[in-house]
């Protein structure tokens, strides 16, 4: 029986991983260490190697990131524990398929309607961009290890939190007010649990031609349409606003949609479940 090892199962991508995992007919014991069993923000490649050596993995599922914060934090947080995963796998578990989550911020901003595709120039203008850059230069380069690197674009769904600007303005309906950022630009917003799906497709898929591989629905949304969509939902009738600051990890990009043709040519993945769908799971 193989074993797959979760880091980051208790968050938003993560969970959904974790769920589908369980429930995947093929025989596999899964591991998800939380903090207080390795914490990848501060454990040295000592530590996480007697980690990877002691369960002996199969495939390493990488979920642990960071969403805000410094410029410190932010690359700790993606590119580091990259960095710390990878070396300790070249010692410990060199034959494991290793498969982190990226961001479409990767690609920084691009021209009012263009789709994106893996092999287009990536030059992201954020801290948060740059980190997950660095993260996914690190698979591709780094040969000795079986590594995938899924460039997810706005996920949303089920568990979102506040650092997406539906999960922002879902709680500021809640409290009654909507004083949100800017909403003209374009998004491609996927569901999480369809995110989830491509993950395990990654875990699984035997030699994958490509280690950069698009996660979005391919459709390009306007943010304000889907805030509209979410007050429909939510019931929230007050005024919308568009007063607040824009956020630092987005606001640079007025466009975003993904080229998914790599990720069902690779994974045999497409997106299933429409934004409406995912907007009612999370209200």
């Amino acid at each position: 029986m193989s074993t797959i090892v979760l880091f980051g199962a208790t968050g938003f991508l993560g969970r959904q991983v974790r769920e589908l995992l369980a429930g995947d007919p093929r025989p596999a014991q899964l591991v998800c260490p939380g903090r207080a069993d390795l914490d990848l923000l501060s454990a040295d490649p000592g530590a996480v190697a007697a980690f990877l050596r002691e369960v002996a993995p199969s495939v390493v599922l990488n979920c642990v990131g960071r969403m805000s914060g410094g410029h410190a934090e932010l690359f700790r947080g993606n590119a580091g524990v990259t960095a710390l995963l990878l070396e300790a796998m070249a010692v410990a578990a060199p034959r494991a398929r290793f498969v982190r989550l990226g961001s479409a911020a990767e690609y920084g901003p691009v021209p009012y309607g263009h789709v994106q595709h893996e092999e287009d120039p990536a030059r992201p203008i954020t801290a948060y961009g740059i980190s997950h850059l660095a993260g996914t230069l690190l698979v591709e380069r780094t040969r000795e290890i079986d590594g995938l690197s899924l460039r997810v674009f706005n996920p949303v769904g089920p568990g979102i939190s506040a650092d997406n600007v539906l999960g922002r303005a879902r709680e500021l309906m809640r409290a009654g007010r909507a004083d949100l950022g800017p909403l003209g630009a374009m998004r491609d917003f996927v569901d999480v649990r369809d995110v989830a799906d491509a993950v395990v497709r990654a875990a699984f898929v035997a030699e994958p031609a490509e280690r950069v591989i698009n996660v979005g629905s391919g459709r390009a949304v306007a943010v304000r349409e889907a805030v509209k969509l979410l007050a429909e939902v939510c019931g929230f009738t007050g005024e919308i606003r568009e007063s607040a600051l824009a956020s630092g990890r987005a606001g640079a990009a007025p466009w975003s949609r993904a080229d998914v043709g790599r990720a069902w040519d690779v994974l045999g993945w497409r997106p299933s479940i429409p934004l409406a769908d995912s907007i009612k799971a999370m209200a």
